[in-house]
């Protein structure tokens, strides 16, 4: 593999769960004390592939809380996310790179317009960059799910949104869309790992094809969604009628807590759903719950009941358990999407990567969701890449 160049990954939600699993594995990884184990971009079918190395990725963020990294792993470590010994074989990097940590943007505590605040955050970014010497810089946003966010007329144009964003005290963008907005006018490619509203406005995605930007989302598929888009396609090509499909997840830890609440729910929940409705090729009762286990610390536990309709009309059912940390599972998927999404922006490539839909739930600029044909494309992208 040839020389790829200095590689920004830059986290929105720096110092979360996911964030400090991908930082402490990419540390872990440069220093060979750890398997490139769950990092697709390292197996065979990639391994000509023209990606940045792990020497060659270089990290900063951005983050509204303060607690430093190394706390962050420490934490971690002791639920059992990182092992103890890959904690302290990486302590001393960790502390560096929390150095290239910056504060994120909130609109209840920002006192100037969101345009104030995007230009602060893009110029973070450029700085690094720039200090760094760095040919290229991937944002990818691993921050809290947020409340679904109203998308309003005036948004379709560029000229309307930025006049709005000047409005001191006016909130017209969640926060993932000025930092999707700020990643944008910066020259950065975008991902978005959360379910959040991000770069899925017309304005942001027009202009991120005016500058030639690529961008990929949305919602990381690490876990129960995994495990539903390889098993729904089972059924269609058997011809076996799915009535109905329910789940429940148990989460603990920061994401419990924040899906706890109803309105941060509603996204995951609506990009769950798609995503089922999809693979069965239409609407299926399919209730989904989850519900913040706190005694669960960073664990998740999904459990479905699949209740399908065989010949003669016999009905018949299936069950399955998926227990897990889910920042372990998303963590190597953070490092693939920015070698990824590296190697299209260096390529040229601009508006949606549907070809990377295979890391979501709800994938832009792809309607397939059975995850052999994600895979596939994949790999045929990456060929001729």
């Amino acid at each position: 593999m040839a020389e790829f160049g200095p590689t920004g990954l830059w986290l929105v939600g720096a110092r979360g769960s996911v964030a400090t699993t991908a930082i402490t594995g990419l540390l872990a990884l440069r220093a060979g004390v750890v398997a490139p184990t769950g990092c697709v971009s390292a197996t065979a079918p990639f391994e000509d592939m023209d990606l940045p190395g792990w020497d060659e990725l270089h990290i900063g963020g951005h983050d509204i809380v303060q607690t430093p990294l190394e706390k962050r792993a420490e934490l971690l470590s002791e639920s059992g996310v990182i092992p103890h010994r890959v904690f302290q074989a990486v302590r001393s990097g960790l502390s560096e790179i929390d150095n290239e940590l910056r504060a994120g943007y909130h609109p209840a505590t920002h006192p100037g317009s969101q345009a104030d605040a995007a230009r602060a955050l893009s110029a973070d970014i450029t700085e690094f960059a720039q200090r760094r010497g760095l040919r290229r810089v991937v944002v990818v946003n691993v921050s809290s799910t947020e409340p679904v966010f109203p998308e309003l007329p005036e948004h379709n144009t560029l000229e309307a949104l930025e006049a709005a964003m000047s409005v001191p005290g006016r909130t017209v963008l969640p926060p993932s869309s000025v930092a999707a907005y700020a990643a944008l006018r910066s020259g950065c490619p975008y991902v978005d790992f959360t379910p959040s509203t991000g770069v899925r406005l017309p304005a942001l995605e027009r202009l991120a094809t005016e500058l030639g930007l690529p961008y990929a989302g949305s919602d990381g598929k690490t876990g129960e969604t995994l495990v539903r888009s390889a098993l729904a396609p089972m059924f269609t090509t058997r011809a076996l009628a799915v009535r109905s499909w329910a789940g429940t997840n148990l989460l603990g830890g920061g994401d419990g807590l924040t899906l706890a609440d109803a309105e941060h729910a509603g996204s995951k929940l609506v990009s769950k759903g798609r995503g089922l409705e999809t693979l069965l090729g239409g609407a299926v009762t399919a209730p989904l719950h989850i519900d913040n286990v706190p005694d669960l610390g960073e664990q998740k536990i999904a459990w479905d009941n699949v209740s399908f309709e065989g010949f003669l009309g016999t009905r018949m059912s299936l069950q399955f358990t998926w227990t897990g940390y889910d920042s372990s599972l998303a963590a190597p998927l953070v490092l693939d999407l920015a070698r990824f999404t590296a190697a299209a922006h260096a390529a040229g490539q601009s508006g949606p990567l549907g070809s990377l839909a295979f890391f979501f739930k709800d994938p832009v600029g792809s309607d397939e969701h059975r995850l052999a044909e994600q895979a596939a494309a994949l790999r045929k992208w990456a060929m001729a890449l």
